[in-house]
């Protein structure tokens, strides 16, 4: 539709935003580079309050993301609507692509966090808004087990643990709190990150197994009143980030998983419900790829998918919630045929508002 550009030029400013707000957000972005203006303009409250309502109305796909050392400077995509590889893989960010010794540890709300040894720092990224923050080390040089990134309305954080001692990273005050640790969760589950969920991270303690929580805000820990079903010989908790929390595990003997399990988490906040069993044939198969090692095994939820991974393996195996059935992701068709362990499996769900 053709509009006078002498009605259109003389258009007061936030009736012109009000108008331009209007254009889907993926069609938008791809003008930028047409007027600098347009740039400010998806920082405006019209825009924020129009494209950032619900995780639902994103415009943009999501993926699931691998990350592994024979990838070097970029990560493979992988589109669970059409059950395929996609053929463009993630390019790292510029300030990354010159630092080989890179690396992707996190994933939350559309915002990814890596690590630079050579540099002393992580840098967090949203790769749509192509904003960046750069975070030091509390020290140097510095070792770390785990680390969690936590993305929330007013920005983001970063917990690790490292030694005896829990460390919280804020883009708020862009400063470390250092806390007391939790000396059991650092013996196993290398792999498994703090599952966020109702403002704290919780983590299950190797055997005897039980959950224990890190407030994010106070720094506390506490052992949750979560109770976790007899006979596990692993377990696992995910967040799918609206109010549940879900639990997989093996059941069995002597560390030897006879069977899965998939629970959620009941709305009195302390038992699970049984929702689903793994089926006999697929169960073999995973506890054949593990070798009853699951300390290599972590979880994580996305667009929901329950996906359940190994370490060593380069297939992921995922819950269709909605159709409650099991699936095997294929494996990488870029992956070399002798491929090594070290596969990091991540969510990556573009947003355009996440702020680092």
């Amino acid at each position: 539709m053709y509009m006078d550009p002498r009605i259109w030029s003389h258009l007061p400013d936030h009736l012109l935003e009000r108008i331009l707000s209007f254009l889907p957000l993926k069609t938008f972005l791809s003008l930028r580079s047409t007027c600098k203006h347009f740039n400010s303009l998806l920082f405006s409250p019209c825009f924020i309050s129009k494209h950032s309502l619900s995780d639902s109305s994103s415009p943009f796909s999501s993926f699931i993301l691998l990350s592994h050392p024979q990838f070097l400077q970029k990560c493979p995509l992988f589109n669970p609507v059409i059950n395929s590889w996609c053929k463009r893989s993630l390019s790292f960010p510029p300030m990354l692509s010159c630092s080989p010794s890179s690396n992707l540890l996190s994933s939350s709300n559309g915002l990814l966090c890596f690590s630079i040894p050579r540099s002393s720092c992580f840098i967090i990224c949203n790769l749509l808004s192509k904003s960046v923050r750069r975070v030091k080390f509390p020290t140097s040089p510095f070792n770390f087990e785990q680390l969690t990134l936590v993305s929330t309305p007013s920005g983001c954080k970063i917990f690790m643990l490292s030694s005896n001692n829990a460390l919280v990273f804020d883009s708020r005050s862009d400063s470390w709190q250092c806390y007391e640790g939790f000396n059991l969760i650092l013996n196993e589950n290398y792999h498994q990150k703090g599952v966020f969920y109702d403002g704290c991270l919780f983590f299950i303690t190797p055997e005897p197994f039980y959950v224990v929580c890190f407030h994010l805000e106070t720094g506390k820990w506490e052992r949750s009143m979560i109770r976790l079903p007899a006979g596990l010989t692993f377990a696992r908790l995910v967040s799918e980030g609206n109010g549940k929390m879900y639990l997989v595990g093996g059941v069995g003997v002597s560390g030897i998983s006879r069977s899965m399990k998939l629970w959620e988490l009941k709305e009195d906040g302390e038992n699970w419900e049984e929702i689903e069993t793994l089926p006999e044939m697929v169960c073999r198969k995973f506890v054949s790829v593990c070798y009853h090692n699951y300390e290599h095994v972590y979880c994580f939820w996305h667009q929901g998918l329950f996906c359940v991974c190994c370490y060593t393996w380069p297939e992921i195996l995922y819950y269709k919630i909605s159709r409650r059935t099991w699936h095997w992701l294929p494996k990488c068709p870029s992956l070399p045929e002798k491929w090594s362990c070290g596969f990091r499996w991540f969510s990556f769900k573009p947003e355009f508002y996440a702020t680092v």
